[in-house]
């Protein structure tokens, strides 16, 4: 399982990686259940996960305790609250897996300690940055401007295995969509 992150490392920075056996040494294998809560809002985020297997939802509670779907990450990609995972402070997101999930985490302590090691992750570190920061500015900047409709069908286009995936409630959620408004232009396409 471990070829996974290490093949990931290597597409990203290449095969010349000094110390990749150190990085790989840093991360631990867990498995999460389906519906696990790995981050709650309001506790501090102490990992950084890599997607081996599964699916994960990032979502912040409204006030009337209804979920609202910043992202879902699927294999081969990393999640965190990276802003509550670098600062320490109090996380203002929930992370669960909506799927069985394979999952390598680093806490913070290998982390740092990793960056001090193996300087060349810190490539890998802003490249996971850039990646969570531009897909959240694209999908807040495309969705202010797409109907309900156009918003599914650029889901269909853009992450069509999602919608195999997942429940209808939560392609909704992701969507900024209510769920019955979701299947009734759903059956229309």
């Amino acid at each position: 399982m471990t070829d996974i992150l290490r093949e990931h490392i290597k597409k990203r920075l290449g095969n010349n990686i000094d110390q990749l056996d150190l990085v790989l040494s840093k991360f631990k294998l867990i498995e999460a259940k389906r519906n696990e809560e790995l981050l709650k809002q309001g506790n501090t985020c102490k990992y950084v996960y890599f997607i081996a297997k599964g699916c994960l939802q990032v979502f912040v509670y409204d006030n009337e305790m209804n979920e609202t779907t910043r992202d879902i990450v699927i294999e081969d990609n990393w999640c965190s609250d990276l802003i509550s995972f670098g600062s320490g402070q109090p996380s203002t997101e929930n992370i669960k897996a909506v799927e069985p999930c394979q999952l390598f985490v680093i806490d913070r302590k290998g982390f740092q300690e990793m960056m001090e090691a193996v300087p060349q992750f810190d490539k890998v570190y802003k490249q996971i940055l850039e990646a969570s920061y531009a897909n959240s500015v694209y999908r807040i900047n495309t969705f202010v401007s797409l109907s309900a409709l156009d918003r599914i069908k650029w889901l269909m286009q853009n992450r069509p295995t999602l919608m195999s995936r997942l429940s209808g409630k939560l392609i909704a959620s992701y969507l900024g969509i209510n769920k019955d408004v979701f299947s009734r232009l759903k059956a229309k396409l």
